[in-house]
C-alpha cells in the first residue's frame, strides 16, 4: 500500500491529478513502454496533462517521472509483506542499523553529558509523542530540556539559542519542512544535532551532526497507516543509548 500524501507532499492536485498518479504508480512496470499517449487515453485525460502533473510534482518530464518514482515505488513494494513476519521477527541489527558503539558514544558525548546547557527537542505528528517519551527520560535523568512542536511559537526556540548545548529531532521521513527549518537554524547556531529519521538518505540525516537511523518498513505510509516499528525502533535505540550511559556512570 502506498500512500500518496509523501509523493504528493504539499503540492495542490486536483482529484484527476491524483487519479493519474494512482494509475501511474499502480502501472508502473507498464507505463514507460505504453509511453505518456497511452497512459493519457487510459486515464481519460491528454498527454499535455500528463507532462503538466509531472512538472507540477517537481520532475522535467514524463521520463523524468517515470524514473524517479520507480525505485520509490519498487522499494515501497518490496517490503509490503506478511506484517507478522515483519513487526514480531524483525531483526534488531536491521531495525536500527546504525546504532552501534561510536553513534552510542557520539550521543552520550554531546547529549548525555551537557549539564548547564539545555537540550532541545522538537517533533511534529506521530514523532510528537515519540520525542516527548525522550524528554520525560531526560527529565529523570536531571537533564534541562526544552520539549516543542509544531503548534509552539517560534520564539521558545530563537529566544532560547544561547542556551541551547544540543537539539533532537524525530522524522519518520526526514524531510518534513518545519523540523527541517529549526535543524537547520540550529546547525547554523553551532548547536550539535542529533535527528532520528528512517534508514534512507534524506535531508534531515545529511545535515545533522549524529543520524541515528531506524528501518522504515513503509516508506511512502506517510499518515502512519500499517504496522510499522518505526517509532518502537526510535525508543529502543534511545533506551539502548541510555543504559549505556548508565553502566558508564557506575563504572
Amino acid at each position: 500500500m502506498i500512500d500518496l500524501n509523501k509523493l504528493i507532499n504539499d503540492k495542490q492536485l486536483t482529484s484527476l491529478e491524483e487519479n493519474v498518479l494512482q494509475y501511474f504508480i499502480a502501472h508502473i512496470d507498464a507505463v514507460q513502454e505504453m509511453g505518456v499517449r497511452a497512459v493519457a487515453k487510459a486515464t481519460f485525460t491528454s498527454p499535455a496533462s500528463i507532462i503538466r502533473l509531472s512538472k507540477k510534482l517537481g520532475y522535467s518530464g514524463f521520463t523524468d517521472m517515470y524514473y524517479s518514482l520507480l525505485p520509490i515505488i519498487k522499494k515501497a513494494e518490496s517490503i509490503d509483506v506478511d506484517y507478522k513476519e515483519n513487526i514480531l521477527n524483525i531483526a534488531l541489527p536491521r531495525l536500527i542499523p546504525n546504532c552501534s558503539s561510536e553513534t552510542t558514544q557520539a550521543f552520550i558525548d554531546n547529549v548525555l553529558l551537557l549539564k548547564q546547557q539545555y537540550i532541545f527537542i522538537y517533533a511534529t505528528g506521530f514523532s510528537q509523542i515519540t520525542a516527548e517519551y525522550i524528554y520525560k527520560k531526560l527529565l529523570v535523568l536531571g537533564r534541562k530540556e526544552i520539549l516543542a512542536s509544531g503548534s509552539d511559537s517560534i520564539g521558545v526556540f530563537e529566544n532560547n539559542l544561547e542556551d541551547i548545548g544540543a537539539m533532537i529531532v524525530v522524522s519518520k521521513s526526514g524531510e518534513t519542512k518545519q523540523v527541517y527549518q529549526k535543524l537547520q537554524t540550529a546547525k547554523e547556531a553551532g548547536i550539535y544535532t542529533v535527528s532520528f529519521t528512517r534508514e534512507v538518505e534524506n535531508r534531515m540525516g545529511l545535515l545533522s551532526d549524529l543520524n541515528i537511523q531506524i528501518y522504515d518498513f513503509h516508506k511512502l505510509d506517510d499518515r502512519n497507516m500499517l504496522p510499522n516499528l518505526f517509532f518502537p525502533g526510535v525508543l529502543l535505540s534511545f533506551e539502548a543509548i541510555v543504559e549505556h550511559y548508565l553502566n558508564q556512570s557506575n563504572d
